[in-house]
């Protein structure tokens, strides 16, 4: 197992550290909220005439066919740059979606324009407050492939132009469904978000027609394996935007006096800037192996993605809290912007499924693989 990036994966980082960079993407986050618009589409059209949104996704949909670290890449450094783009809901989580478990016709439909920015894809995984179960579903559908109930609430479902969730057949057997979001039979209803540059929605399905996804009565085990790999990019998200909490707060201590000393000469501190950054470590380490599980295909998917998103998910709200807490006063203020990336923490944090059911997950896996 090799952790050190290879040249190629190296500068596809700077490439895309480069690009936020430039575009002071912090300064067009708050743009997008002053606007109150849904996401940064400037952003979203350069990355996919970047080709970064097809990065993992094969070369005859448009894609690079470059991979799933590849694509981690870009997740960490869109994460560190709190950039206000659906990166890992849309593409490793619903694009990546059709391309497991699509038809040949569904994914030629549909990731092409995934890949040029012109279409977003969302997943519902859970039906109101609580975490992923297939006890939870309400969905229903008709033998005529007509879905009705509410679900909510769906990330970056105000932007999505198809929806994909489970329903519960005549037979209960729960099975996945492609949904267009302009289907008549639609409702969407935007919700008030922590962090409103990543629109939330309610939605409401009256009679919308739905396109089967994968297997009949294989839905939850289609989602389940699809949460593990989108966990993983979620953690490298979470992971840069943890990193840029912990620069910022260990910049202002470093500038920062009081009583005729720099805060950071404080044990205090010290303390705080330390525990980030062992926390941060910690989930790197989970997450890389996680990386590697979802590059090779390995059995170990599934405890390495919950093992990578609790560390991941407990490193980014640890460092952002920290990061206001060490800014003092003015970290609570919103000139400040220490509050958004707490506010980006707080959302990812509950995104696929809360902490508890990443830990129920964990654990599960593990006496599995002894079990095995």
């Amino acid at each position: 197992m090799n952790f050190e990036f290879s040249e190629a994966q190296t500068q596809l980082r700077s490439v895309v550290s480069r690009l936020l960079r430039d575009r002071a993407p912090v300064l067009a986050t708050r743009q997008v909220i002053d606007r109150a618009e849904p996401f940064d589409r400037d952003l979203w059209r350069e990355l996919a005439r970047l080709g970064f949104l097809g990065v993992a996704l094969p070369e005859t949909y448009g894609g690079a066919d470059a991979g799933h670290l590849e694509l981690c890449v870009v997740a960490e450094e869109l994460g560190r740059s709190l950039a206000a783009v659906p990166f890992v809901s849309a593409i490793s989580f619903g694009a990546e979606l059709i391309r497991s478990v699509g038809t040949e016709a569904q994914r030629q439909a549909v990731l092409p324009r995934v890949t040029a920015g012109e279409l977003i894809v969302s997943v519902a995984v859970v039906e109101g407050p609580g975490n992923p179960s297939p006890a939870n579903v309400a969905m229903t559908v008709s033998a005529e492939g007509a879905l009705y109930g509410t679900v909510w609430p769906v990330l970056d479902g105000t932007v999505a132009g198809r929806v994909i969730l489970p329903a519960r057949d005549s037979r209960d057997r729960l099975s996945l469904f492609l949904v267009d979001t302009a289907d008549p039979g639609i409702t969407c209803e935007a919700l008030e978000s922590l962090d409103p540059t990543r629109g939330q929605a309610r939605i409401t399905l009256h009679g919308a027609r739905g396109e089967p996804l994968g297997a009949p009565g294989q839905g939850w085990a289609h989602l389940e394996a699809a949460l593990d790999r989108a966990a993983i990019v979620t953690a490298f998200e979470q992971i840069g935007g943890a990193a840029a909490a912990l620069e910022m707060a260990r910049g202002y201590a470093f500038e920062r006096e009081a009583f005729g000393r720099k805060i950071g000469s404080f044990q205090s501190i010290k303390h705080k800037l330390v525990d980030m950054w062992v926390a941060i470590e910690l989930a790197r380490s989970n997450a890389l192996f996680g990386a590697w599980s979802l590059t090779t295909a390995s059995s170990s998917l599934p405890y390495a993605g919950a093992a990578a998103r609790v560390s991941a998910t407990q490193a980014h709200q640890l460092c952002t809290k920290e990061n206001i807490q060490i800014h003092g006063g003015m970290g609570f203020t919103w000139e400040s912007d220490c509050h958004l990336h707490h506010r980006r923490a707080q959302l990812l944090a509950v995104s696929l499924g809360g902490l508890s059911y990443w830990q129920d997950r964990l654990v599960h896996q593990l006496r599995q693989e002894r079990a095995a």
